[in-house]
């Protein structure tokens, strides 16, 4: 089977799940909090222990964890990482930004209202139109954490119904 990689995005998952959230920012050696430290630059790994991860919003279930990589997550363009266990299903909900994602470890099953499912698999990027429902499944051993990166502040939206696929 042919996997496809196109307007689908587990970030558009994570970016939901920051919303309405108050995740701690990444430690930065000598941060400060004023705004020009927002203009340096950064590079962190998933595994770093200088990470902070905070619980997701009330719509996912427990063990969804973020942590805000770079800028706020009520202000346009915040970067954040996404991390569930193996086995997790991201409920289906929406984002009023479009996302940007990266799948850094795991493989994740997205599937995006009247699209096919897509298999991401590690270093797969994945696109996410803004208000585009869509619902993820953590499908293997691994946890998987995906880097997500939002044009309008980080949000999520419940959706109620079941995410639809396309008719064959």
């Amino acid at each position: 089977m042919k996997r496809r990689t196109y307007g689908l995005t587990l970030a558009a998952i994570a970016l939901a799940a920051l919303g309405a959230m108050s995740v701690p920012k990444a430690a930065e050696p000598g941060a400060t909090a004023a705004a020009a430290d927002h203009e340096r630059p950064l590079a962190i790994s998933q595994a770093d222990a200088k990470l902070q991860w905070g619980d997701c919003p009330a719509i996912f279930p427990p063990g969804c964890k973020l942590s805000v990589l770079h800028g706020t997550p009520d202000q346009p363009g915040a970067d954040v990482f996404l991390r569930v266990p193996a086995g997790y299903t991201i409920p289906a909900h929406s984002h009023t930004s479009a996302e940007r994602m990266v799948l850094v470890s795991g493989q994740l099953d997205v599937t995006y209202a009247g699209h096919p499912k897509v298999a991401l698999q590690r270093g797969d990027y994945a696109y996410g139109p803004a208000k585009l429902p869509h619902t993820a499944y953590c499908n293997g051993p691994e946890d998987c954490t995906l880097f997500i990166a939002f044009n309008s502040a980080v949000d999520a939206l419940p959706f109620a119904e079941a995410i639809s696929k396309p008719a064959r």
